[in-house]
């Protein structure tokens, strides 16, 4: 039988955080710091299930993978690489797709659940 996984970012079931932040050369402005509480990792390291969050700035993005987002809080701007935006806060749900390039901007520190595809070798 198996168990249903409850994410959480503390308590004595949520993973310890992966704390980052970008490459340099895709900082666009701002400090842009990361966490990551990964809660599930399957179908051959592929798939990546749990909770993101940023502080606010700007980075360029280039997916190469689909990623599912829910935001629990906050405020970010997306732009694909036609200038098209799109203004996202807490209770949108959206889905990215591999091939989306464009620039992320968190504008008040976000919180979202994901769900990632990376693509196949």
């Amino acid at each position: 039988m198996a168990d249903i996984l409850v994410m959480k970012t503390k308590g004595k079931t949520a993973p310890e955080p992966e704390k980052g932040r970008p490459d340099k050369a895709k900082l666009v402005k701002g400090q842009y710091r990361t966490k990551t509480w990964n809660h599930f990792t399957g179908e051959d390291d592929r798939l990546f299930c749990g909770i993101w969050e940023s502080t606010p700035g700007k980075v360029t993005i280039d997916y190469k993978e689909w990623e599912f987002c829910h935001f629990i809080s906050g405020k970010a701007v997306l732009t694909n690489e036609e200038g098209k935006s799109w203004t996202l806060k807490k209770g949108d749900a959206f889905i990215i797709p591999a091939g989306f390039k464009g620039t992320w901007e968190t504008v008040k520190k976000v919180r979202k659940h994901y769900v990632i595809l990376m693509p196949k070798p």
